[in-house]
C-alpha cells in the first residue's frame, strides 16, 4: 500500500513524539484510552503547523452531530465502525494525494 504505519497505545505517547515525525495523514479513534480522538485533533489543530495533514476519525458509537463536530475540528474523513480496509485505504490515498498537490 506504500504506507509507514506507526501506531501509539495513546494520544499521550504520540503527542510525546509528534514534533519528531512526519506524517502524512493521522487515524485517530474517538475513543481512546487516555484523550478522545476529537479532544486530540483539537490539539494537533490548535498547533498551527505550515501543513496539517489530513485526519480521518473513525468510531463505533456514532452519536447525534459526532460527525458535524469532528469536522469543524478539523477532521478530513468521518468513518464509523467497521470500516472495511479498502474503504479505508482509498480515502487515506485520496487525502494524501489531494494533500500533496
Amino acid at each position: 500500500m506504500n504506507f509507514e504505519p506507526l501506531a501509539f497505545p495513546s494520544a499521550r505517547s504520540f503527542l510525546e513524539v509528534f514534533d519528531d515525525l512526519a506524517v502524512d495523514c493521522m487515524v485517530l479513534d474517538l475513543q481512546m484510552p487516555d484523550m478522545a480522538g476529537l479532544d486530540l485533533l483539537r490539539r494537533l489543530r490548535e498547533l498551527n503547523l505550515e501543513r496539517e495533514p489530513p485526519v480521518v476519525i473513525i468510531t463505533a458509537h456514532d452519536e447525534p452531530g459526532s460527525r458535524e463536530r469532528c469536522i469543524a475540528a478539523g477532521a478530513s474523513a468521518y468513518l464509523r465502525k467497521p470500516v472495511e480496509s479498502n474503504v479505508l485505504i482509498g480515502i487515506i490515498n485520496k487525502l494524501t494525494a489531494d494533500n500533496n498537490l
